[in-house]
Protein backbone atom coordinates (compact mmCIF):
# COMPACT_ATOMS: atom_id res chain seq x y z
CA UNK A 1 0.00 0.00 0.00
CA UNK A 2 2.82 2.49 1.14
CA UNK A 3 4.63 1.57 -2.65
CA UNK A 4 0.90 1.87 -4.09
CA UNK A 5 0.96 5.74 -2.56
CA UNK A 6 4.19 7.12 -3.52
CA UNK A 7 4.00 5.98 -7.16
CA UNK A 8 0.73 7.51 -7.42
CA UNK A 9 1.70 10.42 -5.72
CA UNK A 10 5.10 10.75 -8.01
CA UNK A 11 2.89 10.77 -10.96
CA UNK A 12 0.89 13.38 -9.98
CA UNK A 13 3.87 15.66 -8.46
CA UNK A 14 6.59 14.45 -11.37
CA UNK A 15 4.22 16.36 -14.25
CA UNK A 16 4.66 19.40 -12.17
CA UNK A 17 8.07 19.46 -11.25
CA UNK A 18 9.01 19.45 -14.87
CA UNK A 19 6.71 22.17 -15.56
CA UNK A 20 8.07 24.31 -13.15
CA UNK A 21 11.38 23.45 -13.99
CA UNK A 22 10.58 24.73 -17.70
CA UNK A 23 9.24 27.87 -16.43
CA UNK A 24 11.28 31.22 -16.44
CA UNK A 25 11.54 32.95 -12.92
CA UNK A 26 12.75 36.06 -14.96
CA UNK A 27 11.11 38.68 -18.14
CA UNK A 28 11.89 35.71 -20.37
CA UNK A 29 9.29 33.76 -21.86
CA UNK A 30 7.73 31.64 -20.00
CA UNK A 31 7.28 28.04 -21.19
CA UNK A 32 4.28 25.36 -20.42
CA UNK A 33 4.12 21.90 -21.29
CA UNK A 34 1.35 22.65 -24.23
CA UNK A 35 3.09 25.28 -25.70
CA UNK A 36 6.12 22.98 -25.68
CA UNK A 37 3.67 20.27 -27.18
CA UNK A 38 2.65 22.24 -30.01
CA UNK A 39 6.10 23.40 -31.20
CA UNK A 40 7.45 19.59 -30.89
CA UNK A 41 8.14 18.14 -34.22
CA UNK A 42 6.14 14.79 -35.21
CA UNK A 43 9.21 12.49 -34.25
CA UNK A 44 9.53 13.88 -30.87
CA UNK A 45 5.45 13.73 -30.33
CA UNK A 46 5.80 10.54 -31.46
CA UNK A 47 8.06 9.41 -29.04
CA UNK A 48 5.68 11.58 -26.22
CA UNK A 49 2.83 9.58 -27.41
CA UNK A 50 4.27 5.95 -27.39
CA UNK A 51 5.26 7.02 -23.72
CA UNK A 52 1.89 7.93 -22.52
CA UNK A 53 0.68 4.75 -24.24
CA UNK A 54 3.37 2.83 -22.17
CA UNK A 55 2.51 4.56 -19.15
CA UNK A 56 -0.85 3.85 -19.47
CA UNK A 57 -0.92 0.48 -19.94
CA UNK A 58 1.48 0.11 -17.25
CA UNK A 59 -0.97 2.13 -14.65
CA UNK A 60 -3.59 -1.08 -16.11
CA UNK A 61 -1.17 -3.62 -15.33
CA UNK A 62 -0.84 -2.02 -11.70
CA UNK A 63 -4.37 -1.68 -11.08
CA UNK A 64 -5.44 -5.20 -12.14
CA UNK A 65 -2.42 -6.66 -9.99
CA UNK A 66 -3.15 -4.58 -7.12
CA UNK A 67 -6.54 -5.57 -7.17
CA UNK A 68 -6.01 -9.49 -7.97
CA UNK A 69 -3.55 -9.26 -5.04
CA UNK A 70 -5.78 -7.94 -2.28
CA UNK A 71 -8.60 -10.38 -3.49
CA UNK A 72 -6.43 -13.29 -3.16
CA UNK A 73 -5.06 -11.99 0.49
CA UNK A 74 -8.31 -11.37 1.59
CA UNK A 75 -10.14 -14.56 0.65
CA UNK A 76 -7.16 -16.42 2.20
CA UNK A 77 -7.64 -14.91 5.62
CA UNK A 78 -11.20 -16.29 5.12
CA UNK A 79 -10.49 -19.26 3.77
CA UNK A 80 -7.34 -20.80 6.09
CA UNK A 81 -8.92 -21.39 9.28
CA UNK A 82 -13.05 -22.55 7.47
CA UNK A 83 -11.08 -24.97 5.86
CA UNK A 84 -8.45 -25.85 8.34
CA UNK A 85 -11.21 -26.48 11.13
CA UNK A 86 -13.06 -28.60 8.15
CA UNK A 87 -9.99 -31.04 7.79
CA UNK A 88 -9.69 -31.57 11.29
CA UNK A 89 -13.60 -32.77 11.77
CA UNK A 90 -12.76 -35.43 8.61
CA UNK A 91 -15.33 -33.17 6.46
CA UNK A 92 -13.65 -33.28 2.82
CA UNK A 93 -16.24 -32.16 0.43
CA UNK A 94 -17.18 -29.34 3.03
CA UNK A 95 -13.48 -28.13 2.44
CA UNK A 96 -14.02 -28.30 -1.39
CA UNK A 97 -16.95 -26.45 -1.09
CA UNK A 98 -15.19 -23.68 1.28
CA UNK A 99 -12.08 -23.91 -1.68
CA UNK A 100 -14.50 -23.20 -4.52
CA UNK A 101 -16.75 -20.88 -3.05
CA UNK A 102 -12.76 -18.61 -2.46
CA UNK A 103 -11.89 -18.86 -6.15
CA UNK A 104 -9.60 -16.08 -6.21
CA UNK A 105 -7.67 -16.90 -3.09
CA UNK A 106 -4.50 -18.78 -4.57
CA UNK A 107 -4.36 -21.06 -1.71
CA UNK A 108 -7.61 -21.93 -2.36
CA UNK A 109 -7.01 -23.25 -6.07
CA UNK A 110 -4.02 -24.95 -4.59
CA UNK A 111 -5.60 -27.02 -1.87
CA UNK A 112 -8.47 -27.78 -3.98
CA UNK A 113 -6.79 -29.27 -6.74
CA UNK A 114 -5.05 -31.43 -4.19
CA UNK A 115 -8.22 -32.22 -2.62
CA UNK A 116 -9.87 -33.43 -5.52
CA UNK A 117 -7.37 -35.25 -6.64
CA UNK A 118 -6.95 -36.90 -3.13
CA UNK A 119 -11.03 -37.78 -3.53
CA UNK A 120 -10.65 -39.20 -6.72
CA UNK A 121 -8.39 -41.82 -5.67
CA UNK A 122 -9.43 -42.02 -1.84
CA UNK A 123 -12.20 -44.85 -2.30
CA UNK A 124 -9.42 -46.64 -5.33
CA UNK A 125 -7.33 -49.79 -4.83
CA UNK A 126 -4.32 -48.22 -5.45
CA UNK A 127 -1.47 -48.08 -3.24
CA UNK A 128 -2.14 -45.11 0.08
CA UNK A 129 1.77 -44.00 -1.26
CA UNK A 130 0.40 -43.83 -4.84
CA UNK A 131 -2.42 -41.89 -3.73
CA UNK A 132 -0.34 -39.48 -2.10
CA UNK A 133 2.02 -39.02 -4.83
CA UNK A 134 -0.67 -38.20 -6.99
CA UNK A 135 -2.42 -35.61 -4.73
CA UNK A 136 1.34 -34.09 -4.61
CA UNK A 137 1.95 -33.92 -8.14
CA UNK A 138 -1.62 -32.09 -8.93
CA UNK A 139 -0.50 -29.77 -5.40
CA UNK A 140 2.84 -29.19 -7.68
CA UNK A 141 0.57 -28.13 -10.81
CA UNK A 142 -1.79 -26.02 -9.14
CA UNK A 143 1.27 -23.49 -7.66
CA UNK A 144 2.75 -23.88 -11.00
CA UNK A 145 -0.36 -22.56 -12.40
CA UNK A 146 -1.78 -19.91 -9.83
CA UNK A 147 2.04 -18.86 -10.00
CA UNK A 148 1.96 -18.03 -13.60
CA UNK A 149 -1.08 -16.19 -13.00
CA UNK A 150 0.19 -13.81 -10.42
CA UNK A 151 2.73 -13.17 -12.82
CA UNK A 152 0.40 -12.02 -15.57
CA UNK A 153 1.68 -8.89 -17.22
CA UNK A 154 5.00 -7.95 -14.71
CA UNK A 155 7.04 -8.88 -17.07
CA UNK A 156 5.82 -6.02 -19.53
CA UNK A 157 5.87 -3.93 -16.62
CA UNK A 158 9.35 -4.75 -16.29
CA UNK A 159 10.26 -3.50 -19.77
CA UNK A 160 8.46 -0.91 -19.67
CA UNK A 161 10.60 0.17 -16.29
CA UNK A 162 13.71 -0.72 -18.10
CA UNK A 163 12.65 1.09 -21.72
CA UNK A 164 10.93 4.10 -21.05
CA UNK A 165 14.27 6.33 -20.15
CA UNK A 166 15.61 4.76 -23.31
CA UNK A 167 12.64 5.93 -25.42
CA UNK A 168 12.77 9.40 -23.67
CA UNK A 169 15.82 10.01 -24.70
CA UNK A 170 15.56 8.47 -28.08
CA UNK A 171 12.82 11.91 -28.19
CA UNK A 172 15.92 14.38 -26.66
CA UNK A 173 18.38 13.40 -29.23
CA UNK A 174 15.91 13.86 -32.23
CA UNK A 175 14.91 17.04 -30.51
CA UNK A 176 18.47 18.39 -30.11
CA UNK A 177 19.44 16.98 -33.58
CA UNK A 178 16.35 19.20 -34.71
CA UNK A 179 17.54 22.37 -32.55
CA UNK A 180 21.18 22.11 -34.16
CA UNK A 181 19.78 21.81 -37.87
CA UNK A 182 17.70 24.76 -36.81
CA UNK A 183 20.57 26.81 -35.89
CA UNK A 184 22.47 25.81 -39.04
CA UNK A 185 19.41 27.02 -40.81
CA UNK A 186 19.01 30.15 -39.09
CA UNK A 187 22.82 30.82 -38.75
CA UNK A 188 22.42 31.61 -35.06
CA UNK A 189 24.76 31.77 -32.42
CA UNK A 190 24.36 31.49 -28.33
CA UNK A 191 22.47 29.25 -26.56
CA UNK A 192 19.27 31.68 -26.61
CA UNK A 193 18.83 30.36 -30.37
CA UNK A 194 18.51 26.78 -28.93
CA UNK A 195 16.95 27.33 -25.84
CA UNK A 196 13.73 26.94 -26.73
CA UNK A 197 14.17 23.82 -29.22
CA UNK A 198 16.51 21.95 -26.34
CA UNK A 199 13.79 22.53 -23.35
CA UNK A 200 11.10 21.23 -25.31
CA UNK A 201 13.15 18.02 -25.93
CA UNK A 202 13.95 17.22 -22.38
CA UNK A 203 10.20 16.92 -22.18
CA UNK A 204 10.29 13.64 -23.58
CA UNK A 205 13.22 12.37 -20.99
CA UNK A 206 11.23 13.43 -18.00
CA UNK A 207 8.44 12.49 -19.40
CA UNK A 208 10.32 8.53 -20.23
CA UNK A 209 11.58 8.92 -16.31
CA UNK A 210 8.28 9.66 -15.29
CA UNK A 211 7.01 6.78 -16.94
CA UNK A 212 9.65 4.65 -15.79
CA UNK A 213 9.79 4.91 -12.08
CA UNK A 214 6.19 4.09 -10.83
CA UNK A 215 6.67 0.58 -13.03
CA UNK A 216 10.01 -0.46 -11.48
CA UNK A 217 8.97 0.56 -7.98
CA UNK A 218 5.76 -1.32 -8.57
CA UNK A 219 7.43 -4.10 -10.65
CA UNK A 220 9.68 -4.79 -7.42
CA UNK A 221 6.29 -4.53 -5.01
CA UNK A 222 4.35 -7.08 -6.94
CA UNK A 223 7.70 -9.57 -6.81
CA UNK A 224 7.67 -9.09 -3.17
CA UNK A 225 4.17 -10.03 -2.86
CA UNK A 226 4.54 -13.01 -4.90
CA UNK A 227 7.70 -14.43 -2.91
CA UNK A 228 5.45 -14.59 -0.08
CA UNK A 229 2.26 -16.45 -1.98
CA UNK A 230 4.40 -18.72 -2.62
CA UNK A 231 5.67 -19.60 0.68
CA UNK A 232 2.24 -19.77 1.74
CA UNK A 233 1.23 -21.84 -0.94
CA UNK A 234 4.41 -24.37 -0.65
CA UNK A 235 3.13 -24.50 2.96
CA UNK A 236 -0.14 -25.35 2.43
CA UNK A 237 0.94 -28.04 0.63
CA UNK A 238 3.37 -29.60 2.69
CA UNK A 239 0.37 -29.64 5.50
CA UNK A 240 -1.89 -30.85 3.13
CA UNK A 241 0.34 -33.32 2.24
CA UNK A 242 1.35 -34.49 5.81
CA UNK A 243 -3.09 -34.92 6.18
CA UNK A 244 -3.26 -37.08 3.42
CA UNK A 245 -0.50 -39.14 4.97
CA UNK A 246 -2.17 -38.86 8.27
CA UNK A 247 -6.13 -39.76 6.67
CA UNK A 248 -4.56 -42.70 4.81
CA UNK A 249 -3.15 -44.46 8.23
CA UNK A 250 -6.25 -44.01 9.33
CA UNK A 251 -8.01 -45.75 6.87
CA UNK A 252 -5.89 -48.64 6.54
CA UNK A 253 -6.80 -49.04 10.45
Amino acid sequence: MLVAHLASSMLMKTPMAALLLFQSTGGAPRFNLWDMWLHMLWPARTIAIILLGMSAWSMGVMMDRWLAFRAARRQSRQFAPIVAGALREGKLDEAIRVAERNRKSHLAKVVNAGLLEFRVHETSEEIPGDKIEASRRALERASAIVHAELERGLSGLATVGSTAPFVGLLGTVIGIIDAFREIQGQNATGISAVAGSISEALVTTALGLTVAIPAVMMFNYFTTKIRAFDVEMDNSSSELVDYFLKRAVVVRR
